[in-house]
């Protein structure tokens, strides 16, 4: 079960987001109902996104502990590789919540 785990939640990203898109078209049947649904599917993407950047964060630090203490030697160039890791982790959530912000407006 565990190995079909992020093949789930990113099936249902996606079709979250396909609603949320399908919701902004509505044009004016709705008295705003498309709104709030949009917000929702923003909110719940960024939930997912700095859930599952927050599992990569630890296993990337895990590894890096791991690795130095191991060889206590590369502990220098192990950082360097661990924090260059962790920008990107970090600039796909961040990426994540600009598009659900952007959404919004």
């Amino acid at each position: 079960m565990k190995k079909h785990l992020p093949k789930i939640f990113s099936l249902a990203l996606v079709m979250l987001a396909f609603v949320g898109t399908a919701a902004a078209q509505t044009g004016g049947a709705e008295a705003g109902g498309g709104h709030s649904l949009l917000k929702v599917t923003g909110a719940l993407a960024v939930a997912i996104a700095a859930a599952f950047g927050a599992l990569g964060d630890s296993r990337a630090i895990a590894a890096a502990c791991e690795g130095t203490a191991r060889n206590p030697g590369a502990g220098g160039r192990i950082f360097t590789m661990m924090i260059l890791g962790l920008a990107l982790i970090e600039t796909l959530v961040l990426f994540t919540f600009l598009m659900a912000f952007l959404e919004r407006g």
